[in-house]
């Protein structure tokens, strides 16, 4: 029982610091959420309830002006599929780095997000760490942050007043740290030079509402024709 309880608080110890820079963006945009849902007529079960069970930032934003309205589930399936149709690349994507993970898999696919995506992808997990319980406990803890973030300003939301303007900015901040931390630990970058030439004509061709999936489709061909070419060259981490 010592040695399994030492390998849970070893695998939690190796994932709490990846961690940390999402708990600055996902407890504020948390906040943010619970705050507007409050102000929007909800009390705060809802956005607590919410962050629990749907954990789809961007969604539940979407979410909260859904429920002011008709009922819609249509409208509902295909806005949700629209905004998080990426999440579709993220899973082929770790269908490998999440074989052998046992039950802990059904709770990793639920709770991939882009930011456990990124993490749990890139890191170079210890040796002395378990990888399941490393990539779990980074689900986790991201999952815990948001939930708690969006409880806390659906409670107290009617008592916070300041303007939250350019908040959303935060998690783009964040995402430019994830980038350039893989940038520097690929001896070539020629996926990461792919990704964005591919993204910037995407957004050239469809414009900036439209460009991210045909961005991902496009990403995801490009380097699944040049796998084998760039992992000999080291361009994959």
């Amino acid at each position: 029982m010592l040695k399994r309880n030492t390998k849970y608080l070893r695998a939690f110890k190796a994932a709490f610091p990846h961690t940390v820079p999402i708990f600055a963006g996902f407890w504020f945009l948390g906040l943010t959420y619970g705050i507007y849902m409050n102000v929007s007529g909800f009390c705060f079960w809802y956005p607590m309830l919410m962050s629990l069970t749907v954990f789809a930032g961007s969604v539940e934003f979407v979410a909260v002006n859904m429920l002011l309205g008709a009922f819609d589930p249509i409208q509902a399936l295909a806005m949700t599929l629209m905004i998080n149709a990426r999440h579709l690349f993220y899973g082929i994507s770790m269908l490998d780095t999440y074989k052998g993970t046992g039950w802990k898999k059904f709770y990793l696919i639920f709770g991939m997000c882009d930011e456990s995506f990124s993490i749990n992808y890139t890191t170079d997990v210890p040796e002395d760490v378990d990888k399941g319980w490393f990539m779990f406990f980074v689900t986790l803890l991201n999952h815990f942050y948001w939930f708690f973030g969006a409880t806390l300003g659906g409670i107290f939301g009617s008592l916070i007043h300041f303007n939250t303007e350019g908040l959303e900015f935060v998690m783009t901040a964040m995402f430019v740290v994830i980038f350039m931390e893989q940038w520097f630990k690929e001896h070539t970058h020629t996926s990461a030079l792919l990704g964005l030439g591919l993204s910037a004509l995407c957004l050239i061709a469809f414009g900036a509402d439209q460009f991210i999936i045909p961005a991902m489709i496009a990403i995801l061909g490009v380097l699944t024709l040049l796998r084998r070419p760039i992992e000999k060259g080291g361009g994959m981490a």
